[in-house]
């Protein structure tokens, strides 16, 4: 590439020197010919001055066309590179594109699967506040049965005092009771002996 084009560049200059030459020699033919005096020497370089002129213009005329064709073929090569090189980059862009939607399903797929743990911990909490609550009534529960308990226990209590307070008082009584049988059966049997004393 650099070779063709340094190549193009010294042909382009040998073009356009031979033009520069070509119209120089016009200029010297017409001017040596101009100085002698003689018209038809003077006509003949003119006329050659325009035929080298003319050789002089075509040879600018196709470096001009060889110009613009190596600048054509050089904006053709860069667009290519250019095309080449967008193409890369769009080429990039879709794999950039393909691992970050790649990136955003993983992420996705992570955070479905969180929530659904999280629906899962927020059932066991809710269940587990259920169940607590449950157990609280239980609690309260067995508490208020205790509690009656408590209150049966000492009002049982209480009446055993007092059942055990009269049961003192039988005792007493019975004691009493046996005491009065005693001295009835004192007085019976004397009096028994009484009778049949006097009847002997």
């Amino acid at each position: 590439m650099t070779t063709s084009v340094g190549s193009r560049r010294r042909q382009r200059s040998a073009r356009v020197a031979a033009a520069v030459v070509l119209l120089l020699v016009a200029a010297a033919a017409v001017a040596g010919t101009a100085v002698s005096g003689s018209w038809v020497a003077l006509a003949a370089a003119a006329a050659g001055a325009v035929v080298l002129g003319a050789a002089a213009t075509k040879i600018t005329h196709s470096e001009l066309l060889a110009t613009r064709r190596d600048a054509a073929l050089d904006r053709a090569t860069q667009a290519q590179a250019y095309r080449r090189l967008a193409d890369e980059r769009a080429q990039e862009n879709l794999e950039f594109v393909a691992g970050m939607q790649a990136k955003v399903a993983q992420r996705e797929a992570a955070v479905t699967r969180l929530e659904k743990r999280l629906s899962g911990a927020a059932a066991e909490l809710v269940d587990a506040r259920r169940r607590l609550a449950d157990a609280s009534e239980r609690v309260a529960a067995a508490a208020e049965r205790a509690m009656t308990a408590e209150n049966e226990s000492s009002s049982l209590a209480a009446r055993l005092a007092e059942a055990e307070e009269r049961a003192a008082q039988a005792v007493v009584r019975v004691a009493e009771l046996e005491s009065e049988v005693e001295g009835l059966r004192g007085e019976l049997a004397a009096w028994r002996g009484g009778k049949v004393n006097r009847s002997a």
